[in-house]
């Protein structure tokens, strides 16, 4: 038997689950926060703590998925957003040095995709687009199993993808237009403050006014994203993604007056994993144990 670490690193926590190498089912978990406002040394020493936390004899490598951009496969930090500070650590290296263990990087939102394509509601599918509304939108590509990156390592940036070019809406900082200036979690209780959790903005009367205008724009991006890729399946996950679920039959209704004549609709999905994140992050050590 052996077992397989995966690491969530957030803007305020570090899940990390261990997992069986054959089963994939968990074996031990530690939360902890991050503290983001602390230098990222000590927050990579979290990291290398809640590992030493969880590793055992039979630990045979490390998968870490990061809110943000990756150099492969160095897998060395190019930016994370909302940690201030990592720019250009070299993670990967740095915890393999520490625990003498293989150790795989990548983006968490690809994470998320990759445990849902392979163990998720996109098991069996060819190809499968994560998305995740949370914090910021994150995407993720899964084509036969394997993590599409893209020519430059930037594929599924879908959040900063345009959805009302040159249109953002009022008080967003960044002013292009972006869909996760529009649809991210944090966007979307800017857009209607009097709800307190995620489920308030889709479901119920609090917010809804809004809700013709959040399934026609989750609608555009599934058309941009099906015209482009053609996916077998969308799979949506975060708080806010999560909690479109009641709207996924009107979302899909109104994808056919907009995708091209003939062309089928992809399958709309709610993850079906409660570990996504950590899962994902551990079965991308399969290609490096």
């Amino acid at each position: 038997m052996s077992s397989i670490i995966g690491l969530d690193l957030g803007g305020t926590k570090i899940a990390a689950v261990r997992y069986d190498a054959e089963s994939w089912l968990p074996q031990a978990t530690e939360r902890m926060g991050t503290q983001a406002g602390k230098p990222f040394k000590e927050i990579v020493a979290l990291l290398l703590s809640t590992i030493e936390k969880l590793k055992t004899k039979d630990t045979k490598a490390i998968g870490i998925g990061v809110p943000g951009l990756i150099a492969r496969p160095r897998g060395k930090i190019l930016t994370l957003p909302n940690i201030p500070g990592a720019e250009g650590f070299p993670i990967q290296e740095h915890i393999a040095k520490a625990t003498g263990l293989p150790v795989a990087v990548e983006n968490d939102s690809s994470c998320f995709t990759l445990a849902e394509a392979l163990k998720g509601a996109g098991k069996g599918k060819e190809i499968v687009v994560g998305i995740t509304m949370g914090t910021g939108v994150g995407g993720g590509i899964v084509m036969h199993g394997r993590l599409f990156h893209g020519s430059n390592g930037f594929a599924a940036e879908v959040g900063h993808m345009l959805l009302r070019p040159g249109e953002p809406p009022a008080g967003s900082i960044k002013g292009r237009g972006e869909i996760e200036e529009y649809l991210s979690g944090t966007a979307l209780r800017k857009r209607c403050p009097k709800a307190v959790k995620p489920e308030e903005i889709f479901q119920g009367e609090t917010c809804a006014d809004l809700h013709p205008t959040i399934i026609q724009e989750v609608t555009w991006m599934c058309v941009n994203l099906t015209h482009c890729i053609d996916p077998t399946i969308i799979v949506f996950g975060g708080a806010a993604g999560r909690a479109l679920k009641p709207h996924l039959p009107a979302i899909t209704q109104e994808l056919q007056k907009w995708l091209l004549p003939k062309m089928p609709a992809p399958l709309l999905a709610i993850s079906a994993l409660s570990d996504a994140g950590t899962l994902g992050a551990a079965l991308l050590t399969q290609a490096t144990v």
